[in-house]
């Protein structure tokens, strides 16, 4: 299984949108194993994650990515705006790109 850490605009999973991570409600973490969502958590800031996250997913390139860099996560860029599962298709269809510095 992978951990991936992801900035959303809510706790909704229906309604919530990727966001960069100055404007994140909410950050989530999911479990994603076999092709799929397991579970979700949510978390009021990134750094109350203290599981070891495999992915992270941004929403534009140039975001404030160096803490995760360090961390060893894989930094990946989603489109701002995408629904949770559009990011997720994205993820499982190996459709989104490396983050650049």
């Amino acid at each position: 299984f992978m951990l991936i850490e992801l900035p959303l605009s809510s706790r909704d999973l229906d309604t919530a949108w990727l966001t960069t991570m100055d404007d994140a409600k909410v950050w989530a973490l999911i479990d994603f194993d076999d092709g799929e969502v397991k579970r979700v958590e949510f978390y009021d800031s990134r750094e109350d994650i203290e599981e070891f996250v495999d992915y992270a997913i941004v929403a534009r390139q140039g975001e404030p990515i160096w803490p995760m860099i360090e961390e060893n996560i894989f930094v990946l860029v989603a489109r701002e705006g995408a629904s949770l599962d559009e990011v997720i298709e994205g993820f499982k269809f190996k459709e989104l790109h490396e983050a650049s510095f």
